[in-house]
């Protein structure tokens, strides 16, 4: 049983400490026993036990409801030390909660945990070939049809081979909702290097890295330009799984450390990537014609690629055979696989040509990538191309794949280049506006739809193209294709065009997804639960009043304090968008971490930013509302260097400088740990981030009293300052300053401090304080407080308080820091009943985090960074939640609403009745932040729709 459980890390040191008071700061040394997880382990010989219904926990046990196991070893630990105290010191504690000790993985927290795991050798797949190939087809992924933020992938599959073309954001979670194996893929090819293209390959390499024992890794090919995303991704992913990664072209430096393909041909010849007796794949680079357009010297090379399967030999002829003199046998063989024979009864030899019928040419593909109008003019005139425009069957070409933009592929030159190539079935998968009204991600679109039913005050409807949009566009689009082009037709997600067996060559729609409408889901929900439509009444009228019948069964939702700062509160002042709430990888349901704080007409702040936090803006907003909100962007933060808390800043920041282009502007300020900085500054050689770096230690509220006086007890009430659980002396200084770090240097990153000053005053915002937590390295917490302002009668009254926790075990930092905030966003990454694995991974459950905010005095609890095996909704207990509500993807929580916020909680019960969770024994071991990944046959089982 134990060789299939994942590496425990050993040595594992706990440390408890007071959330309050810093004084009570202990060191255990104990290893703490991971016993009780295994114990929980699949089993044969156990029976199993009902699952679990909603992801609620019922108070009452039942026995199609049992009660889960509550404890952990910090509860076995407290209660030892309580029968060793005196009768008073036990009432003590009793009437102090906050007393409660919370445990940390110390290892974990020092970036130490990576050294007691073994070192894995990634494994490329290695298949035996099937020349034969019975099924071959290219296959449109419509990554990022509906939301234009990204480009496209391609899938060229056979039967033992896979592979793909761009690894644009959202890729994983695309193939995860559409069930396409990744962990299949041989190879993946750029047709440009950026964040447009292959904004998913930095989470795509450590989900393969992440895959059983040994890992996996793949041949990744592009341009010369990957060398710089190779060199930037070094800083947070590890090099085994980049290995493979090979460039071809000029090579940009003498010092390429990249290898290269070809680097000394000139760049008219093809490079020939793969080459063996299933396909043919041949890479030409296109440059623009006036490289001025493309803004910079890298990142403006495109390819295309040529797909060229083998032909196919003539139906073998066994009539022909003997009358040439041959007897059945090993001489039949040989001559299909086409050598000559011997005649067994003639004296002559035999050719392949005198006993085979006529072969038929294989299929070709070609897939174009053509940015600008500045490089379709350099189509003209590629020599290397010229081969397929003759009229010979054999140099056919039988599919192109266009993933050119529309404003490219409608323009004169691109079409008379179109058509050259005569009978070729043209597909136009660059960003068509007929995709923007059906969202590509069904499942969390129908989430997204049952949720805007209920309540849209708090789940507003995506924002889409109007359909009168969308027919203007397709009539257009028909107008400015000739007849001459009648094999035209624009991309549908999962389109395919079939390559063998030759019998079906051709398009197959077959596997064109159905189109989702909301009201197609409203219908849906309505007939499943009926009474849901008397439930969004029930909702509406909590805008209006209290509701009666609620009140009654929940009496905590009663409640009529209001803090100050709310007084009055315009819907104008801020929202808080949760873009992503998931944690680890994107899943069907939860995209990662991020947090849009829309300040309206002053600008706007992120917090954290993952992969396809771009692609979840439109979706909220969209086109143009997204880019909008890109727009507004003045300042990123960042909490911490993993994976799914950041893999999604520079298709951000890339896209607000192109936004921006010719427009005065500030650069974005990026608030985030120093390792951050590394990744920045390598990618800044590929595209122009127009940005400029603050390390989260210049912007703590110690850091802040070196820019202006700040009072003592300003320190304190921030609860930020370094001078308790990472004060001098302190165990945990090693992991808040290590050797390693560069020594904090406030007076050089005073001038961006003063202009992040002037930004948030602009902004209406009094403080951005970053705060170090306990996850891993360089973790940090931040605390956003706006400008006092007037009330109605004339009043000072201090502005709202957000906090936002970023990943963490509760700890005293996150406690003080969140004294007297109006919100709290805190990670509840775990149900309550896996604490040992929350502390063995640096994160919180949901009690826990809950309890942080209580002992704080916290206004309104959110709870976000959700396991993805908790998909749709967590397992939470109800007894806890009178302050506290659940997020969910495109949640959006005015202040003007936040005293409304907990009392939709419990209409989530009816919402979510029919998702059940499977118990703990079918449950899959958690993904690390940034290694196992949830591929498509990973996809967690534990809900049941």
């Amino acid at each position: 049983m134990l060789t299939s459980m994942p590496h425990i890390p050993q040595n594992l040191g706990l440390l408890g400490f007071s959330p309050l008071k810093s004084s009570s700061f202990a060191l255990f040394l104990r290893p703490f026993s991971l016993y009780p997880i295994f114990a929980s382990s699949p089993s044969s010989s156990r029976p199993s036990r009902p699952p679990r219904s909603a992801g609620y926990r019922r108070r009452d046990p039942s026995p199609r409801f049992p009660p889960r196991r509550k404890w952990s070893s910090f509860e076995e630990k407290k209660s030892r030390q309580r029968k060793g105290m005196s009768p008073m010191e036990k009432d003590k504690a009793s009437s102090n909660p906050s007393s409660d000790s919370f445990g940390f993985n110390k290892r974990r927290a020092e970036g130490m945990d990576k050294f007691d795991k073994p070192k894995k050798n990634l494994k490329r797949n290695t298949r035996t070939l099937n020349p034969t190939n019975t099924i071959a087809f290219v296959q449109i992924l419509g990554t990022g049809m509906d939301t234009q933020d990204t480009s496209p992938s391609v899938l060229l599959f056979f039967d033992k081979q896979r592979f793909i073309f761009n690894a644009g954001e959202g890729l994983q979670r695309f193939c995860t909702e559409h069930k396409i194996k990744l962990s299949k893929v041989d190879h993946i090819f750029l047709s440009r290097v950026c964040s447009e293209t292959a904004g998913g390959l930095p989470g795509l390499l450590l989900t393969l890295a992440g895959i059983g024992e040994e890992g996996l890794s793949v041949n990744v090919w592009g341009p010369s330009d990957l060398k710089y995303l190779v060199d930037a991704m070094r800083s947070f992913i590890p090099r085994a799984a980049m290995v493979h990664t090979r460039s071809f072209g000029p090579s940009l430096t003498a010092s390429d450390s990249t290898p290269q393909t070809g680097s000394s041909k000139p760049k008219d010849d093809p490079f020939v990537l793969v080459d063996d007796e299933v396909v043919k794949i041949s890479a030409i680079l296109l440059e623009p014609s006036r490289p001025e357009e493309s803004g910079s010297s890298s990142g403006e090379t495109s390819v295309i690629y040529v797909c060229e399967l083998p032909e196919i030999n003539g139906r073998f002829d066994p009539e022909k055979a003997m009358a040439l003199g041959l007897r059945a046998g090993p001489k039949y063989g040989k001559l299909q696989s086409g050598q000559s024979v011997k005649s067994d009864f003639k004296d002559i030899t035999v050719h392949p040509s005198d006993v085979m019928g006529p072969s038929v040419p294989g299929p070709v593909v070609l897939l174009v990538d053509c940015p600008t109008e500045s490089h379709a003019e350099e189509l003209l005139s590629i020599p290397s191309l010229k081969r397929f425009y003759s009229t010979d069957r054999d140099k056919l070409v039988n599919c192109i794949i266009h993933l050119s933009p529309a404003s490219v592929t409608n323009s004169p030159t691109y079409q008379s280049w179109m058509k050259r190539f005569l009978s070729a079935q043209h597909i136009l998968a660059g960003h068509e506006t007929k995709n923007m009204e059906f969202p590509i991600l069904k499942a969390s679109s129908r989430i997204t739809a049952r949720l805007n039913y209920l309540c849209p005050q708090f789940f507003p409807a995506p924002g889409f193209w109007s359909p009168q949009h969308v027919n203007n566009s397709i009539d257009s689009l028909s107008k400015c294709f000739g007849s001459s082009l009648d094999e035209t037709i624009s991309a549908e997600n999962l389109l395919k065009f079939t390559l063998r067996p030759h019998g079906n060559l051709g398009l197959d729609r077959s596997c064109i997804p159905s189109q989702l409408t909301s009201s197609r889901v409203i219908n849906e929900l309505l007939s499943e639960i009926p009474e849901m439509s008397g439930k969004t009444e029930e909702v509406k009228r909590l805008w209006n009043g209290l509701n009666n019948k609620m009140m009654i069964e929940e009496p905590w939702l009663n409640e009529s304090t209001v803090p100050s700062c709310l007084e009055n509160i315009r819907r104008d002042d801020m929202e808080i968008v949760l873009l992503g709430t998931g944690s680890s990888q994107p899943s069907k349901y939860r995209n990662v971490s991020a947090v849009y704080i829309d300040l309206f007409s002053k600008g706007s702040v992120l917090l954290d930013c993952g992969e396809g936090t771009l692609g979840q803006l439109k979706r909220r907003y969209g086109l143009e509302g997204a880019d909008d909100a890109v727009r507004s962007l003045r300042c990123i933060w960042i909490s911490h260097i993993h994976a799914d808390h950041h893999t999604g800043l520079a298709r951000i920041l890339a896209r607000r400088c192109e936004l921006l282009k010719g427009v005065s502007h500030e650069p974005a300020i990026v608030v985030g740990p120093r390792p951050l900085k590394n990744f920045l500054d390598a990618y800044q050689r590929l595209e122009d981030l127009d940005m400029e770096f603050l390390d989260c230690r210049n912007t703590t509220a110690t850091s802040w009293a070196s820019l202006e006086p700040i009072s003592p007890q300003r320190i304190a009430s921030s609860g930020t300052g370094e001078g308790s659980l990472f004060s001098k002396g302190s165990p945990m200084q090693s992991i808040y300053k290590r050797p390693s770090s560069p020594p904090m240097d406030n007076s050089s990153a005073l001038p961006y401090l003063k202009k992040l000053k002037k930004v948030l005053g602009e902004m209406g915002l009094e403080d951005l304080i970053s705060f170090p937590v306990v996850h891993c390295p360089q973790a940090y917490g931040v605390i956003l407080k706006a400008a006092e302002r007037k009330n109605i009668a004339g009043e000072e009254i201090p502005g709202w308080k957000m906090v936002y926790s970023g990943d963490t075990r509760p700890c005293p930092q996150m406690v003080e820091a969140s004294k007297g905030a109006t919100v709290l966003i805190h990670e509840a990454t775990f149900e309550d009943a896996l604490v040992e694995e929350a502390v063995a991974k640096n994160h919180s459950t949901t009690k826990e985090a809950i309890d942080v905010g209580s002992s704080a005095g916290v206004y309104r609890i959110v709870l976000t960074h959700f396991s993805q095996r908790y998909p749709k909704i967590p397992v939470i207990d109800e007894s806890n939640m009178h302050n506290t509500c659940i997020a969910f993807d495109m949640m959006s929580i005015n202040m003007a609403d936040l005293h409304v916020l907990p009392k939709i909680v419990p209409y989530f019960k009816t919402l979510f009745r029919n998702v059940v969770v499977e118990d703990d024994e079918e449950e899959e071991e958690e993904t690390d932040d940034d290694a196992d990944g949830l591929i498509s046959h990973k996809v967690s089982s534990y809900f049941r729709n």
